[in-house]
Order: C-alpha cells, then sequence, then structure tokens
C-alpha cells in the first residue's frame, strides 16, 4: 500500500514543486494539531514533536514510514487514493481538508455520495424568495439546480426540473428543441454555459459524478458534444441575456453571480431587466 514510485514529469512543472511544498506543509500541520491521546495511542516518553510523530501516522494509516516520510517531506512521489484517503482518517480531515489534500497531491477527488447531496438553508431560500419578481436560482459548479425562486421558474418555465431526468439547467436547454429553448440566442450562449462549466470540470476530473454527468449528456445532445470538445473555457461574469416566454414575450436580463459562504463553487445566480420594457414583461409574467 505505501510503495515508493516517483513521479513521472508532466505539463505544469513550475507548479509542482509549489504544489509539494504546499502539501508538505499542510500534512505537517494536520499532523501537529493531533496528539496521541486522540488516536488512542499512549504519549510515550522524551516527546519533542508537537502531535503525532511521522512514524505514528504511518502505522495508524497503514503505510511504509519512508514513504510517508517522503510525502510529507514533498518529495516527487505518487499517492493512490486509497492511500490518501487512510492518511486523512488518521490525521481526521474534515471534508474541505480531504479535498485540498486530494489538490496538493494531484489526485482525482471523489467526494462521497453523501457529500454530493447539497441542499439549500432557509435563509438563502428566503433570499432568492425576497428577489420576486426578479428570477434568481442557486446552482453548483455542475449546474445541477439547488433552489429557485418564482419568477425563475416561470421564465424557464420549469414546472419541475427533475421533469427533465435531472435537476440541471444544462440539462433542461440542451435536450430540447431550439424552439422549446427559452434561451433566445442559443448559438450563443449555450457555448458560454459549457465554457464555465469545462472550467470548473478542471477541478473535478476524474470523479465519477462529473464524468457521468457528461458522458450522459454528450449522448443526449450531439450539440453538447461538439461544444464540449472545442474545450473552451470562460469564468463566470455578468452577461445580458435574452429570454422568449410563449406568453409575455422576450425580455433581456442581465445575470449576475455571488457566492454562498459555506457552499464551495455553489452560487446565486440573479436575473434583472436590461430595460423598461423587459421590467414590465417579468412583472406582468408574475402578475
Amino acid at each position: 500500500m505505501g510503495g515508493v514510485t516517483t513521479m513521472t514529469t508532466g505539463t505544469r512543472s513550475g507548479a509542482r514543486p509549489r504544489r509539494r511544498s504546499e502539501l508538505a506543509a499542510f500534512l505537517r500541520s494536520r499532523r501537529a494539531r493531533l496528539t496521541p491521546a486522540d488516536v488512542g495511542m499512549p504519549p510515550g516518553l522524551r516527546r519533542r514533536t508537537p502531535g503525532l510523530r511521522r512514524e505514528e501516522v504511518a502505522q495508524l494509516s497503514g503505510v511504509g514510514v519512508t514513504w510517508y516520510t517522503w510525502l510529507e517531506q514533498g518529495r516527487p512521489i505518487n499517492a493512490s487514493a486509497q492511500v490518501l484517503d487512510a492518511v486523512a482518517r488518521t490525521l481526521r480531515l474534515d471534508q474541505p481538508e480531504r479535498e485540498h489534500l486530494y489538490h496538493l497531491a494531484e489526485v482525482p477527488y471523489a467526494p462521497d455520495p453523501a457529500a454530493e447531496e447539497q441542499s439549500v438553508g432557509p435563509e438563502i431560500q428566503g433570499l432568492i424568495d425576497a428577489l420576486d419578481p426578479r428570477p434568481a436560482v442557486v446552482y453548483n459548479a455542475r449546474y445541477d439546480i439547488l433552489a429557485t425562486n418564482p419568477a425563475y421558474r416561470e421564465l424557464f418555465e420549469l414546472d419541475s426540473p427533475e421533469a427533465h431526468g435531472v435537476g440541471n439547467v444544462l440539462w433542461a436547454l440542451f435536450t430540447v428543441s431550439e424552439a422549446s429553448c427559452p434561451v433566445v440566442f442559443r448559438d450563443s450562449e449555450l457555448p458560454l454555459m459549457v465554457a464555465q462549466l469545462r472550467g470548473a470540470y478542471g477541478r473535478h476530473v476524474g470523479e465519477p459524478a462529473w464524468e457521468s454527468f457528461v458522458e450522459r449528456l454528450s449522448a443526449a445532445s450531439p450539440f453538447f458534444a461538439r461544444l464540449w470538445e472545442s474545450g473552451d473555457v470562460v469564468p463566470p461574469g455578468p452577461r445580458v441575456k435574452t429570454f422568449r416566454h410563449r406568453t409575455v414575450g422576450e425580455v433581456r436580463m442581465t445575470s449576475v453571480s455571488l457566492s454562498i459562504n459555506g457552499m464551495p463553487e455553489c452560487r446565486i445566480v440573479a436575473y434583472t431587466p436590461d430595460d423598461e420594457e423587459s421590467d414590465a414583461r417579468i412583472r406582468a409574467l408574475r402578475g
């Protein structure tokens, strides 16, 4: 489980030494905060090291002392997910710390299925409800729909996102006909959304939930598959989008993204009318 192998060289070679030094410092700090009593070990005599010793972490994790020492020294060695999980359990890392460990070790992070379940508390739901008649939604990095207000559901005509097979706005937009898509300039707007998704995907390469989502949506939508293969990446940002609605017609809306404390990679997206006519139509939609 703790065999020592050297890492192969590759791209971003300049960033790797820095990443390894960050990994070394992180492991040392996590080890220093634990005491032998925390893990059911006797304190021993002449303990000069704050917290656990390296050999104790290695023993409790079931890995070789040399291997763990090299890992903590930031040497260029490979670490499997199985080994990192064992070290994370020994060091009692919480979910954000475990994810940080994986990223520093350059190993694809696969969260527990329970960790994938994200829910919006009453405070956030109350906030987006208070924005009505301005449409608002909470997305995660994969565009899963975590919460909406009535105006958003009216604008996108989504009585139930799950009716599309998954509570995900990309799935809803890419698996309907162009005439039924609420986004007017589909050929220019949807590529931007896929490029944002591609940017977020870089932090989740190899994770089963992400890989499955991309694979299934690519199979369901040749348009999405072509955009995904392009490899384009853009960051989130405010944009003016034009929507069509069968009752009130076209509305121009500016979208603004707001991060949410305690919900990494999740954001509130709020839409405000871009002109007086759009404002009147949105109000009529909710009237």
